[in-house]
Formats: C-alpha cells, structure tokens, sequence
C-alpha cells in the first residue's frame, strides 16, 4: 500500500514538473510569435514609408503627396511622418477611409481624395485650419459633418457624385472664404439654408439633383455670379430671381420649366442662360441671322431667346 502510494505521488510529481515546462516552452513561443509579428509590422511600415515618400513631389513650393490608380484602401500611420505635406491628392486608389490622424496634418492647403470609396468624412477634418480646398466628389459619401465648419479658410468644397448627400449642416454658413461648391449629383431636394446664407458664394452647381422649386431667399446669396441648376424637376421659378444682379451664368436646361418669369428681364448682368429641354408654354422663335457668324453666336434658349419669350408673355398677358 505504500508503494502504491510512492509511485503515483512520483507520478503526479513529474506530471506536474512537465506541466510547469510546456507552460513556460509555450509562453517562450508565443513571445517569439509577438516579437515576429512586431518585427514583421516594422518592415512592413518602413516599406510603406518608402513607397509614401517616393510619391512626394514639390509643386510651386509645396510637398504634394500624388497617388493615381494605385491600391490604397486605407493610409498607413506611418504617413504621420510626412506631417509637412500641404497637399494631398489621391485619385483612384480604391481609398475607403479618411484617417482619424488626418486632422494633425495643419499645413494641409489641398485635400483631394475625389474618384475613390470613401463613406464618411471624420469630424477631426475639422482641425484643419489652412484648409483652403477640399475636393471629394466622386466617393460615396452619405453626409457632411458640421465639424468642417471649423476649416476658416475654405474656399473651395466639391461634393459632386456622391448620389447620396440630400443636405448640408447650417453650421456651414460661418465659412465666410467659402466662394466655391459643387453639389451634383447627389438627392437634394431643396437649396439648404447653409448656401443661402452664406457670405461669399459665388460659383454653386446642383445639377442632377431632385429639387422641385427655389427658394424665394434665394436672392440672399448675393455674389452668386454662376448657378448651374441642369438636370432637375423645378417647375417654377420666384420672383427673387430677378433680384440677383450679380448672376452672370444659369443654367436651367432639363428641368420643368413652364414659364420664364417677366422679373428676368431687369437681370442686366446676365450672359448666359440656357432653358433648353424644359416644356416651356411658349413656343418662340428666334429671328433668322443675317451671316453664318451670327447664327452661330447665336445660343438657341439662350438670352436673346430668354427676353423674346417674355416680350410674347408680356403680350399674351396685356
């Protein structure tokens, strides 16, 4: 009986001392798994930052990142030590994500991330302060935080394409630099307040959207001298039209348009409209051109035809 109990308590004593050793082998291979595995990570983003900075180029005085129909889905962290880049151009590189870290890049003038796969902007966009163009249009892109608010010194902000934003935060209006806004191709519906009471814009395209009508403070926006509206369902314009004495070019073609409103003709600063392809009440034909120079100067539901048309209305309603 003790002999039995000898030798299992021996047993049970190797067991044991076998136990404590795989423990401490496995403990010895994992470390040297994770030490691999950072070793591994090392090499790789010592090899990303050596293909990043082969993309550098110096441009009019700036350091330009330019990456075209590379893959790139997502920015290495590593491009934190390209921090004195002021401008950003990726096209086509399949790009899903804007970086968090994006906001410590402060010398940052150009951001171009357009023709890519991004979903959402990161509200740290908003840090940069020397922004003075972000250009996005052609990702897929749902909304726009109100944190770009924050960027004072944007001019220029493209959208276009994103088939999915329908509005704008008010925030935007603070942008008092802003000049610059491609909107088309996207689900408006209506002109958001934020353009409407913003300070200095002057060139807006919302063609290929779904608004119906214009607002009638429409002509709140003052500078406004370029205002492409193609390719929508307005029906009907306001009588605030008229008072956009800077406007120079409007484009309304594809729309719904039965009527060019009388208020249009005081519209001195006026040089180019374009009314075609609306189903306009009217039909009115402009008078033929005495040389081949004219008629081609001559824009078919362009400004001469614009004035002819209200010069019948006018009649027709006399």
């Amino acid at each position: 009986m003790t002999e039995t109990a000898i030798c299992v308590g021996t047993f049970t004593a190797v067991k044991t001392l076998w136990e404590v050793r795989i423990h401490k082998i496995n403990e010895e291979l994992q470390k040297e798994k994770e030490f691999r595995q950072r070793l591994l990570l090392v090499w790789e983003e010592r090899a990303a930052l050596a293909k990043l900075k082969e993309k550098v180029i110096h441009e009019d005085g700036r350091a330009i990142l330019r990456i075209e129909e590379e893959e790139w889905k997502t920015l290495p962290s590593c491009l934190l030590k390209l921090i004195h880049l002021q401008e950003w151009q990726l096209h086509r590189t399949s790009l899903q994500k804007i970086p968090q870290f994006v906001g410590r890049f402060r010398n940052l003038v150009v951001l171009d991330l357009s023709r890519n796969s991004i979903e959402s902007v990161p509200k740290e966009i908003g840090q940069l302060t020397s922004l003075q163009e972000l250009l996005l249009s052609y990702n897929r892109i749902k909304s726009v935080p109100k944190e770009i608010s924050n960027c004072v010194s944007l001019e220029r902000l493209e959208l276009a394409v994103n088939r999915s934003i329908s509005d704008l935060p008010p925030q935007l209006s603070d942008l008092k630099k802003l000049s610059h806004i491609d909107l088309c191709m996207n689900q408006f519906t209506t002109i958001p307040s934020a353009l409407l009471n913003m300070p200095n814009l002057e060139w807006l395209d919302m063609g290929g959207n779904k608004l119906q009508e214009l607002p009638d403070a429409i002509d709140r926006m003052e500078h406004l001298h370029t205002l492409w509206l193609q390719r929508n369902e307005i029906n009907s314009l306001p009588e605030t039209i008229g008072n956009m004495k800077n406007l120079s070019t409007l484009v309304l073609s594809n729309n719904k348009l039965k009527d060019i409103p009388a208020c249009m003709k005081d519209m001195t600063n006026l040089r180019f409209v374009n009314f075609r392809d609306n189903p306009l009440e009217l039909e009115v034909t402009l008078p033929p051109c005495e040389n081949t120079e004219e008629e081609e100067q001559q824009e078919m539901f362009g400004i001469e035809f614009m004035h002819m048309y209200i010069q019948e209305s006018l009649k027709k309603t006399g």
